[in-house]
């Protein structure tokens, strides 16, 4: 079982910064691609970052120049530094990641697994 646990949320006003961190933990022999969405209120969930175990990055268009995606592989993390906030950043932001689990060898067996935090609120007021 693998589980992530989010931190970092709070209130803070247009124009801030905040820094989300996001860890995973449990059997884990590889992750791969970790990520960030949010779910606004009334509006469907969308992606706001991810990045590759090799670093490769990937943004949400509202969020582009603004935000910037990280991981520590050695600590099974993944950050995600919010600058120039907006009101419309408000949402509760979750963390995903994917990834195996057992041995390369089958023994334990290798299971793949995709797994999301419960979640962090970020509310910027204006």
């Amino acid at each position: 079982q693998v589980q992530l646990v989010e931190s970092g949320g709070g209130l803070v006003q247009s124009g801030g910064s905040l820094r989300l961190s996001c860890a995973a933990s449990g059997s884990i022999l590889k992750i791969n691609d970790m990520g960030w969405y949010r779910r606004a209120p009334g509006k469907q969930r969308e992606l706001v970052a991810t990045i590759t175990s090799g670093g490769t990055t990937d943004y949400g268009d509202s969020v582009m120049g603004r935000f910037t995606i990280s991981r520590d592989n050695a600590k099974n993390s993944v950050y995600l530094q919010m600058n120039s906030l907006k009101p419309e950043d408000t949402a509760l932001y979750y963390c995903n990641a994917d990834g195996y689990s057992g041995s390369w060898d089958g023994e334990p067996p290798l299971q793949v697994w995709r797994q999301w935090g419960q979640g962090t609120q970020v509310t910027v007021s204006s």
